[in-house]
């Protein structure tokens, strides 16, 4: 591994290597002695040697389930089952809601060729339902195969909830699991039930059928080859996307940190620190040079740092949340300190990388660091209770079938990582790509930000494991139980002026959770929602099309406003919102002024690369 930097003073901790010593072993077994009994139950701390056997079982199961526990899924449709056998009103009401929607659909179906028959007379597909959206879909009889099935799929969803006694986690799994099935079974998914495909087909005398068999066959090839998708030959990392000039100035065992040349004359004294998330490339936020929030920022007069992750492999099994913490936010603000000494830092916290910004920065109010002039976080959770679709298998069960399948592989594989978020946007991911690429014999264009999306990464187990229990499974973040070098922080100690963005269509982050920060931190918070998804509505850059935000400051002592009262109240803004976010910064920032060195200089006779690093090719 290696572990070289720029300035020897402030080498950051090295990370002990599996391979040579059990340091990790011990330091957990230390660690774990530090937390008080109900943190940490016996159980969960067994070493890693015990009950292989069936480790290795769930682990074999894994690979036949995709990372889905069977026990966890079977427990949530006993419960909704086993509820709806107790309550024969509710199961009345659902028979009878079943023979109302056939009556309905029969008496549609015989006249639906009469003059004057509106082509939705029924039911209508929801406003982010695209899959009966063209033209071709208002006419019979395929219009009564989208009705038919949007009625079997509203059915379904009334049939799994509203289940007196169900916990509200199972009756989520169950509806879950369910909305998968259905939107598998779909008739935009099959070509004789697919009015667009069929005319496509007949358009090209059957080519599109070729074209969609060449598509399928080269996608199986890339598979099983571990290749990446076609896109990627035209956005060429360091070449074609993050070309923004910088320098590595700093690496140690697990990032490297990259100083960005300045673009204008003078700059902001403040420097900007940008954290990313460990499950992604850093580069989305550097993607091709008229979407690069970092070439933005340059372009404003800042001077701009990057954290690059460098992708585990097996060995790296014990790596520890709080190593991302320590080598990962803690050395790039010492290194930065020491390029830009006596200025504090703006900080950028994206995603995963936003709660770790989060949690660095409560320690350093706790232990009275000030280095931090401003915190931002883009689609960043502190309170993981109400996170979306991401929790539905968060439990005992699945969390421990997760640790056996990463005990195995070391890490979480980049496909398991990758199958988990497609589910969650099935129609979008996955279900339109195969009428696309594969009935319809197209592809989409290839685009930057699809060819980041297929640059995965891996999690280590011992990390991955952390973050499960302790922020989703336990919300230990939130409820003042997170244990730093064995003392606990509270959010409340962070002061600095917060700026948080959330986005509308975020199947990852809901914004609604990430707003939670208004009550959990001690400090002024301005917050601001954005059009667009996790990824989209973030890479949102001044003169593109279709963007718009709302925003709202509240300081330190105002009062809570909920979300849905915040929403109502904020006024909306056509456009970019990074300009929202410069003109907010600006405001923090002192005079501009000559902008400061490059690094620090070689040391050890190794001259670290330019930007975008070594460790982003991994």
């Amino acid at each position: 591994m290696p572990s070289t930097s720029t300035l020897p003073q402030a080498e950051a901790p090295r990370l002990p290597c599996p391979a040579h010593a059990p340091g990790y072993a011990e330091s957990r077994g230390a660690a774990v002695a530090a937390e008080p009994p109900h943190a940490q139950p016996a159980s969960k701390t067994q070493p890693v040697e015990t009950y292989q056997a069936d480790r290795a079982l769930h682990a074999l199961a894994a690979r036949l389930t995709g990372g889905i526990s069977p026990v966890a899924l079977s427990l949530a449709f006993i419960d909704w089952a086993s509820h709806l056998a107790a309550a024969p009103q509710r199961r009345t009401e659902i028979a009878q809601e079943g023979m109302r929607d056939a009556a309905g659909f029969f008496e549609t179906a015989m006249r639906c060729f009469a003059p004057g028959q509106g082509p939705w007379s029924l039911i209508k597909p929801k406003p982010q339902d695209r899959r009966f959206a063209a033209p071709e879909w208002e006419s019979p009889p395929f219009n009564l195969l989208a009705q038919a099935f949007l009625l079997r799929e509203q059915w379904w969803h009334n049939a799994t909830t509203g289940v007196r006694g169900v916990s509200p986690a199972n009756e989520a799994v169950v509806e879950f699991t369910l909305r998968q099935v259905l939107d598998m079974l779909a008739p935009s998914n099959f070509a004789v039930t697919n009015p667009e495909v069929l005319q496509k087909a007949f358009q090209s005398g059957g080519e599109n059928f070729v074209f969609g068999w060449q598509n399928w066959c080269n996608d199986l090839m890339r598979v099983l080859s571990a290749g990446k998708p076609a896109a990627d030959e035209k956005f060429v990392v360091g070449k074609t996307v993050a070309t923004s000039r910088g320098k590595v100035v700093y690496r140690n065992e697990l990032i490297e940190l990259i100083q960005y040349y300045p673009t204008t004359g003078k700059v902001r004294p403040e420097p900007i620190l940008i954290v990313p998330a460990w499950i992604m490339k850093y580069y989305i936020l550097d993607l091709s040079p008229n979407n690069s929030l970092v070439k933005f920022l340059t372009g404003e007069g800042y001077t701009v740092f990057m954290i690059s992750w460098r992708n585990p492999g097996t060995g790296d099994r014990e790596i520890a949340f709080d190593h991302y913490r320590k080598l990962g936010v803690n050395s790039a603000v010492d290194i930065i300190g020491q390029i830009v000494p006596g200025r504090q830092i703006h900080a950028l916290g994206y995603c995963l990388g936003g709660t770790l910004l989060a949690i660095s920065a409560a320690t350093m109010g706790r232990d009275g660091d000030d280095r931090l002039q401003t915190i931002t976080l883009l689609a960043a959770q502190t309170d993981f209770t109400e996170a979306g679709e991401l929790t539905l298998f968060i439990n005992e069960s699945q969390v421990t079938f997760l640790e056996d399948m990463m005990w195995e592989q070391g890490v979480l594989d980049t496909t398991q990582m990758a199958g988990a978020f497609q589910l969650l946007r099935s129609n979008d991911l996955i279900w339109s790509r195969v009428s696309r690429d594969y009935l319809m014999g197209e592809q989409a264009p290839p685009s930057d930000l699809m060819a980041w999306n297929a640059d995965a990464t891996r999690l280590p187990y011992r990390m991955h494991s952390e973050y499960l229990r302790k922020l989703f499974l336990d919300n230990d973040l939130a409820e003042g139980r997170y244990l730093v070098e064995g003392k606990p922080i509270a959010l409340s100690g962070i002061h600095s002026p917060m700026f948080v963005v959330g986005t509308v269509r975020d199947h990852v982050a809901p914004w609604r959770s990430v707003y939670k920060i208004h009550y959990e931190v001690d400090a002024d918070v301005t917050f601001l929602l954005t059009s667009g998804g996790h990824n989209a509505g973030v890479v949102a850059p001044p003169g593109q099309q279709g963007h718009s935000y709302q925003v709202k400051h509240k300081p330190q002592d105002a009062p809570y406003v909920g979300p849905d009262e915040w929403l109502k109240a904020a006024p909306r803004t056509e456009g970019s919102w990074w300009p929202e976010w410069t003109r907010w910064l600006a405001a923090r920032s002192g005079e501009p002024c000559e902008p400061p060195r490059i690094g620090v200089g070689p040391v050890d006779g190794e001259s670290l690369p330019d930007a975008p690093g070594d460790y982003v090719h991994q």
